[in-house]
């Protein structure tokens, strides 16, 4: 695919996406949409990328929505000459988290500066959000009329609980990552110039330390174990993939290396070697 609004780059195991429309601090449209989507989606099948890391080009993360058109800008009804019922539409942003989620490879939202709107619901299906201290940021749809999107409404509560949730959703304010930096959206609060410098560094931490096949593993327990109903079925599934993970040349690799003090040599392919019993979950079609 070309792309025309993301830059990305694979080195040393680390994938990096930049959003790359500065002069307008990073708004999102349909063609950042498509490209997003097929970045994670190329993240995912690469078994040379261990670890993504997700930043904008300029000042800015992402503005959010490019509002440039005018106030019809969220009406859906009828796009390019044609009617689109209310059943058939399917939410941008939500795309975009869907194939965040989907990735299998962690993803670190690298924000160094404001983000609003889907600028900062894009993060909330990322692993790890590590942010500027003094970017701006802000669920600003209600007060523009709007609900929030981007499969915000299941990740944001999951994140911060349901009462800061509901708190940041209804007021709609925008405040700097700096005031929120104990509520549990953000895993690091940085100056802006060591944003892009930390994330890097975890994500090079993962590549070089860990299974690809055990990362991937563990990402699923834990993101689908937020599903479940009770913590006996996380224990069916856990003791289901431990046992099929000590028998894998990469548990054997990982427990010898250990013995011997030397760097693990992990072999095991997400492509290729993930357990026949993956997916164990069952997901709506959308």
């Amino acid at each position: 695919m070309d792309l025309n609004e993301i830059r990305y780059e694979v080195e040393n195991g680390i994938a990096t996406v930049i959003m790359n429309r500065p002069e307008k601090m990073n708004a999102a449209g349909t063609p950042m949409r498509e490209e997003l989507i097929w970045v994670f989606g190329e993240a995912d099948r690469d078994d040379d990328v261990r670890a993504v890391v997700v930043t904008g080009a300029g000042k800015a993360f992402c503005a959010g929505a490019d509002l440039s058109q005018g106030g019809s800008r969220f009406d859906y009804s009828s796009q390019e000459g044609k009617k689109t019922p209310m059943s058939e539409h399917r939410d941008g942003g939500g795309q975009i988290a869907l194939a965040i989620f989907r990735c299998r490879k962690p993803v670190i939202a690298a924000i160094n500066g404001h983000a609003v709107g889907v600028g900062i619901t894009m993060t909330l299906p990322m692993d790890i959000r590590i942010v500027a201290e003094d970017a701006k940021i802000g669920f600003v749809f209600t007060r523009r009329g709007l609900v929030p999107e981007a499969c915000s409404s299941w990740f944001l509560p999951r994140i911060v609980g349901i009462s800061k949730a509901t708190e940041l959703i209804y007021t709609g304010r925008v405040f700097r990552a700096a005031d929120e930096a104990n509520s549990g959206l953000f895993s690091y609060v940085v100056p802006r110039d060591e944003v892009l410098t930390k994330a890097m560094d975890v994500a090079k931490e993962i590549a070089e330390n860990t299974s690809a096949v055990s990362v991937a593993l563990s990402k699923a327990l834990l993101w689908h174990g937020l599903g479940e109903a009770d913590p006996q079925s996380a224990h069916l599934i856990d003791s289901r993939c431990f046992y099929w993970a000590g028998r894998q040349k990469d548990a054997y690799e990982g427990v010898e290396s250990f013995l011997e003090k030397r760097s693990p040599k992990f072999t095991l392919r997400v492509s290729s070697d993930m357990p026949d019993f993956y997916p164990w979950w069952k997901e709506p079609k959308v």
